[in-house]
């Protein structure tokens, strides 16, 4: 279907691609794009359109999904609705104007989304388009309930509980006057919190209405939900009768936010307005805490009160008959990497079902099939590298439905209860849709329908490189799997110069990621070999592996990168042990920081992004004080400090800048609010006021992440001109 020329399409034309006809119209996001060779590029990275938000009509025929297109020459980001059917064929391109169309749902056989912060409906072929809500654009995330009758609406409100308002007659004043704990949160200072309001929903002259008057679930509580700074609409849920909403909340601010991630499933009854938590009895009262100890050995941890789940629990899902609701949960307060549980809820008598106990990693997504009897429900989580996917029963049978060497996410089971929607990405593919049909009997009969190609006319221009896995002995007498990324048109006899990949979190898994800009299909065709471990500290191990990096960063973790770099260097002929560099980001920068005074000599340039260099500096600058208190154990300060907390800002990677010896390129955000700017600086001043070859890359309006397309084509070519300028 041809379509005027939108702003997705003229991104697409700025970097190259595409074609208009006389009529002024082209095929927005399927250009033929010309690349100038095979291998990728920073541009051509970012010519990818990228799938985000989709959902399944209600008879699972339709599947409409969202795709956001790039323009570097405008620095903007353009979204835009596609349909297709359910097998993946008669795509259609639904957006027709240069607003974004964003967070596709359904609403019976019309399709919602939100453009210009309210909510539209159409039919499923881009016609009759009508705006159902009315809330001076306010709208930031919604959900229909099963009947129709009544819609989730999320919007912010002010929020002067830290930061506390100006008076009235200093309209132009700047200052901040805060109170409190957590008065900035991840990029941004805390000034508005979201709510979630229900509204009810009606048929005027056949077209869908929001009501006006609209209810808030949350109403003169000073929370937030969804929950800051990554959580949206998946973190509620209607329960089938469209009655009850599943919800979830950290029911804290200030002082005892910044040191919980307790959150919990709360229950809301739309006509009664009355509220139960599902986590906690009536009355509960969390114990007192030192907020400058860990919680680990505090009061709310004890194994007694771990039956109030006292961690993070959220993204609930109400199964298929109504009967319960399952949700993500964490057991400890104050730990974010925690390992992830599966619960369900039994609404009936009050019970609590831990499901899928002996998969020893975290479930990381989850759905329901119909077979709630059973208690069938499938998941994904990540094991030796991978993220596959699972079916777990009430008797706690995990069967593996899937093995490949690639991450599904984020799943959807249509309405037959049989298929699931999923996305699946890799080191050398984009993230694209699949539809999976699990077998939970015969695992191996499990099927995996590719129904989208978003990037095919790119990636059939590009050379991919190869990924091999390889296992090495560690030097506590463990085995830990590295990956091995290799350069498009490989030739084994010849030597690369190689990158130790250190990964972040510290607990995030080295599965097979796609990035848009820790892209390891990129680094291979500049013409690096990749060495990427999974170290101690990752999921996917077991849980004595995952737990060994909390009070210990600089110990077992940073020997596993030099076990991993060390073979790579003396049994992989190709790797060149004369021009090794190290690069990361957040753990990995505090990683490659570390390193830069105790890799003798081993590495000929380092790159950090956002890394955390003084730990002592960063115990108070950071905002999530639950973050730096578990993992290093102590304020600085204290006198009775544990032996980890000794060792851990003895080891700071700031008091062996005397033994720096090597060129190396400091990244930072200057709103990244979890690891300050202040840490890239220090590190890039002092690496020159030892006279070191350094460079500082610093984004006065990037976060923890870099965001906006100009700056991303700078971070690659810097990265590259650094990595070039000392290894090639």
């Amino acid at each position: 279907m041809k379509k005027v020329v939108t702003f997705a399409a003229c991104a697409l034309l700025m970097m190259g691609g595409g074609k208009v006809n006389a009529q002024n119209t082209v095929n927005i996001g399927k250009q033929n794009i010309q690349l100038k060779s095979d291998l990728m590029t920073p541009e051509a990275l970012w010519a990818m359109g990228r799938i985000s938000a989709y959902a399944a009509s209600p008879d699972g025929q339709k599947i409409v999904y969202q795709v956001g297109y790039y323009s570097v020459k405008e620095n903007k980001s353009h979204h835009v609705l596609y349909i297709m059917n359910a097998d993946g064929t008669g795509q259609q391109l639904l957006t027709s104007s240069a607003k974004n169309e964003t967070d596709p749902a359904w609403i019976g056989k019309r399709i919602a989304f939100i453009t210009g912060g309210e909510i539209w409906t159409m039919n499923a072929d881009g016609s009759e388009r009508h705006q159902v809500s009315n809330t001076d654009g306010a709208v930031e995330g919604f959900k229909f309930s099963p009947d129709g009758s009544k819609v989730i609406i999320l919007k912010s409100m002010p929020f002067h509980e830290i930061i506390q308002k100006n008076p009235d007659d200093l309209p132009k004043a700047t200052g901040r006057r805060v109170t409190d704990l957590m008065y900035r949160h991840w990029d941004h200072y805390v000034e508005s919190i979201q709510h979630p309001f229900v509204a009810n929903v009606s048929m005027e002259n056949g077209q869908y209405a929001v009501a006006n008057d609209l209810v808030d679930i949350l109403e003169g509580e000073p929370f937030e939900c969804p929950m800051e700074p990554f959580g949206g609409i998946e973190q509620l849920d209607w329960s089938k009768d469209s009655q009850s909403i599943a919800y979830t909340c950290r029911k804290k601010i200030g002082r005892d936010y910044s040191f919980s991630t307790d959150s919990d499933i709360f229950l809301y009854n739309v006509s009664t307005r009355k509220t139960v938590n599902l986590c906690k009895p009536e009355g509960y009262k969390a114990p007192a805490y030192d907020g400058t100890k860990s919680l680990k050995d505090q009061p709310v941890n004890r194994p007694e009160n771990l039956k109030y789940f006292p961690g993070y629990d959220q993204n609930p899902k109400f199964s298929p008959d109504g009967k319960y609701v399952a949700w993500l949960s964490m057991a400890r307060d104050g730990y974010e990497a925690d390992t992830q549980h599966l619960v369900a809820y039994d609404l009936t008598n009050g019970t609590h079902h831990y499901l899928a106990e002996s998969f020893d990693s975290n479930v990381d997504d989850f759905c329901w099939s119909d077979n709630t009897k059973d208690a069938l429900i499938y998941f994904i989580g990540v094991w030796h590298g991978t993220e596959n996917m699972y079916s777990v029963n009430w008797k706690n049978e995990v069967k593996k439905l899937t093995d490949y060497c690639a991450d599904f996410g984020s799943l959807q089971m249509l309405n037959d209860g049989k298929r699931i929607l999923a996305e699946r990405h890799d080191y050398m593919h984009a993230a694209d849709l699949y539809l999976v049909t699990p077998n939970s009997k015969k695992p191996e009969k499990t099927a995996i329908t590719q129904i989208t190609a978003e990037n095919k006319h790119i990636f059939d221009q590009l050379a991919a490189g190869t990924v091999q896995e390889r296992w090495v002995k560690t030097t506590d007498g463990g085995q830990m799997l590295y990956w091995i990324i290799l350069p498009p048109h490989f030739d084994p006899n010849k030597k690369y110069p190689t990158l130790l990949f250190c990964e972040g979190g510290p607990q995030s898994p080295v599965s097979q990621f796609w990035s848009y800009r820790w892209n390891f299909m990129i680094m291979a065709a500049h013409g690096y070999v990749v060495i990427a471990p999974n170290r101690h500290g990752l999921p996917g191990f077991g849980h004595e592996w995952l737990e060994e990096i909390s009070g210990d960063w600089t110990g077992q973790c940073m020997k596993d990168y030099l076990a991993a770099i060390d073979d790579a260097a003396e049994n992989l002929p190709y790797v060149d042990k004369d021009r090794l560099g190290a690069v990361g980001a957040s753990f990995g920068g505090f990683s490659v920081y570390y390193l830069a005074g105790h890799h003798d000599k081993r590495f000929k340039c380092f790159i950090a992004h956002d890394g955390a260099f003084n730990l002592e500096a960063m115990y108070t600058e950071t905002e999530e004080n639950w973050f730096s208190n578990w993992e290093y154990d102590d304020a600085y300060w204290n006198k009775d400090m544990t032996l980890n907390a000794k060792r851990t800002y003895e080891n700071s990677p700031h008091r062996f800048v005397d033994k720096w010896d090597t060129p190396i390129l400091c990244i930072h955000g200057e709103m990244d609010y979890r690891i300050n700017a202040t840490q890239g600086m220090s590190a890039f001043n002092a690496a020159r006021m030892r006279g070191i070859p350094a460079e500082l890359l610093i984004f006065p309006d990037e976060n923890h992440w870099v965001l906006k397309p100009q700056n991303g084509i700078l971070w690659q070519r810097t990265y590259f001109n650094w990595l070039d300028r000392w290894l090639k």
